[in-house]
């Protein structure tokens, strides 16, 4: 490996690794070899010197007491979190001979399981996949956020495309829709504002009265899984006024003819009924959108947790074609750009590893079911080995008692690559010290502008820390994996994701390079689709079997009055944390306080229920315990289970995902956690 002098005294560019559209770019000061402040690059276009409150407080999680840093090895019962620390060479001995041994009867009863705890290219996927794939080890379906919207979005536009970001401050309407940007997207939030600072309307679509939904003009409480009937009426008053682009849709849109004949059977009164708000607002919604030349919506994630996930954005994303939005670089939509980075998979991953071999696939998003399956000839066989990195399985998977239920198994091996004993590291064999993004090499695209960065290594590792790379090579030695490409070092390996059409020089030198992206992507047409249309109708859809247009499907569950679980629930994020990854930052959990769940005041008042008091959120699948909050935020008919606690700071040792489900969307096998019916019941009086 190629070693590298770290300065003890400088100023570092770096990336924000975490699962957020806004991919900061940043700057460590170091001081005697120790990182003392974490900023915003202010060079940078998309950053300009700004962070959140999360990402700024990096030291103090780098730093934090709790960081593990050295490897330990479980002592006690599965789940109390008992170790006794062990030196790397015992630990990768013992993880290599177990591995070895399952393999010898059948290498798919090993599973990797990791998402987006870092979403760096090389910290992620890279050495990992060269030793599961030279394993053979069962594939891992990484489904758990995105792949409903963007499963959705590659039917309707050809991949995850859209808008570049920077040009929503020239917008004149901007939709803020399932997305929570004050929150999630705070660099967006300072274009919309900029936008509504030189007279553009905000509009936000969200069943939560979030903070950006209360600095908006106008907001649509809609019900959770409405979104495509929105979407629908708002085409049908389109079609009604003639506020449409027929020279665009004629030229650049496939299947105009059978979506509008769709559209036409939502009346206003009928979404309305649906969606749960007044007519009006629908009405109102469609004459912004079809009057405004330059319209935009910022389509986020949340809308697609929902059964009719991947529909709801293929409806949605139909909007912009109709009005012809798509003209100007400030019209159109934005989901995601992660489809304009072209990652060298072929030589970072190296799927040529595998062979002949077929290795089965399994949902991450259903990790409960997968791990209490005994297996069968059909399945394959029951799994015997996980090896968790970047994810917390046992604090975000849904239907959390089965997943832990799934791990609690004495057969079952479980190693853990971390930066802190998180609720699945309670559940490991081995925890692993993994080094976190101020301590290694990594680059990074985006899936909220077009820039792709590089993260350079500011401080030497915390205790024994390594990277993940490093931790997959050193199991790939002891298993006797040979080749170069088991001893590829972290920087080549930047350099070989990047691919030969990135200038690595000024990556190196500057942190960020542009992508080469039009400004208004879809002009004149040029879709990704096979048509290289905006695609109503797809055909790759039909001949799957399925529904060739975009339609409303409902949720599994909607709860009706007199049900016993009478009550939606969504699980949108705490403002102060991101997933699982900031939950143990203490200055960041004493903001949030303990966990929460959002009530209305006639909900609140039918359950003589109280802000302070101590709750249960049930189902049939089992029960939080939070404190209620009787507040605004919170629409009749649904509460907010405010995401993602750590179960070991839940007021039961549960979290909201205790009452999640493991159905699966329409299309991209994700998972609904806002396709949840429950009831909210007094504990305590606060």
């Amino acid at each position: 490996m190629t070693h590298f002098v770290l300065e003890k005294n400088a100023v570092v560019r770096g990336l924000c690794p975490h699962d957020c559209p806004d991919t900061c770019a940043l700057l460590t000061t170091v001081e005697d070899g120790r990182a003392v402040k974490v900023q915003g690059n202010p060079d940078h276009l998309h950053t300009q010197g700004v962070l959140c409150t999360k990402v700024s407080r990096y030291t103090e999680r780098t730093y934090s007491p709790q960081r593990l840093t050295h490897p330990l090895k479980r002592v006690g019962p599965k789940g109390l979190g008992q170790f006794e620390p062990v030196t790397w060479e015992e630990a990768i001995a013992d993880i290599a001979g177990k591995l070895q041994h399952i393999a010898a009867t059948d290498p798919e009863a090993i599973l990797p399981y990791s998402y987006a705890g870092t979403m760096g290219w090389v910290q992620g996927e890279s050495m990992a996949s060269r030793f599961f794939h030279q394993l053979g080890a069962s594939f891992l379906d990484r489904t758990i956020c995105a792949s409903a919207g963007s499963e959705g979005l590659t039917y309707t536009l050809g991949g995850k495309l859209g808008m570049k970001t920077e040009f929503f401050s020239e917008s004149k309407l901007i939709i803020i829709w399932g997305s929570n940007s004050i929150a999630s997207n705070i660099h967006f939030w300072r274009l919309a504002q900029e936008a509504k600072r030189n007279g553009a309307k905000l509009i936000c679509i969200d069943p939560r009265k979030s903070e950006t939904a209360e600095k908006c003009h106008v907001h649509l409480p809609i019900r959770p899984g409405t979104d495509a009937a929105l979407a629908f009426a708002v085409m049908r008053e389109l079609v009604i006024h003639d506020w449409l682009d027929h020279d665009y849709l004629e030229k650049y849109t496939l299947g105009w003819a059978s979506l509008r004949e769709r559209a036409m059977t939502w009346t206003l009164a009928r979404a309305a009924e649906v969606c749960g708000i007044e007519e009006s607002l629908i009405e109102d919604l469609a004459k912004d959108w079809g009057t405004t030349s330059q319209a935009a919506i910022r389509l986020n994630y949340g809308m697609q947790r929902v059964k009719g996930g991947a529909n709801a954005v293929r409806a949605v994303a139909c909007l912009p074609a109709l009005t012809g939005a798509w003209r100007h670089r400030s019209g159109g939509m934005l989901l995601s750009n992660s489809s304009n980075f072209t990652v060298n998979k072929a030589d970072l991953y190296r799927p040529d590893l595998l062979g002949a071999r077929r290795p089965r696939i399994l949902n991450m998003s259903t990790i409960g079911n997968e791990l209490n399956h005994p297996g069968s000839p059909a399945w394959g066989p029951q799994i015997k080995a996980v090896l968790v990195y970047n994810s917390n399985p046992l604090a975000v998977a849904p239907n959390s008692s089965q997943v832990a239920q799934g791990f609690a198994r004495e057969d079952l091996f479980t190693v853990v690559m971390e930066h802190f004993q998180t609720d699945t590291a309670d559940y490991a064999d081995y925890v692993l010290p993994a080094t976190t993004q101020l301590e290694h090499w990594d680059v990074q695209g985006s899936y909220g502008h077009t820039d792709l960065l590089l993260n350079r290594p500011a401080i030497e590792p915390v205790g024994q820390a390594k990277p993940n790379t490093e931790i997959f090579r050193l199991l790939a030695k002891a298993m006797h994996f040979t080749g170069p490409c088991f001893t590829e070092d972290d920087l080549s390996l930047c350099r070989t994701a990047a691919g030969p059409q990135v200038d690595f020089e000024m990556l190196l030198s500057q942190g960020f390079v542009t992508m080469p992206v039009a400004d208004a992507p879809f002009a004149t047409g040029g879709f990704a689709t096979p048509s290289g249309k905006c695609e109503f109708v797809s055909d790759r859809l039909a001949a799957m079997g399925l529904d060739p247009l975009p339609d409303h499907v409902p949720n599994y569950e909607v709860p009706v009055a007199g049900h016993k679980y009478p009550l939606a629930m969504i699980s949108p994020p705490a403002r102060n944390f991101l997933n699982s990854s900031f939950v143990n930052v203490e200055s960041l959990r004493a903001i949030e306080k303990e966990p929460l769940v959002e009530i209305s005041f006639e909900d609140a008042a039918l359950r003589g229920i109280s802000t302070g008091d101590t709750v249960k959120i049930f189902n049939d699948r089992g029960e939080y315990h939070c404190k209620a909050d009787v507040t605004v935020r919170a629409r009749v008919g649904v509460v907010n289970g405010l995401g993602i606690w750590w179960r070991k700071f839940g007021l039961n040792g549960t979290n909201v995902n205790e009452v999640t489900s493991q159905l699966l969307t329409d299309l991209g096998r994700a998972p609904v956690f806002y396709d949840c019916q429950v009831e909210v019941a007094l504990i305590k009086k606060g």
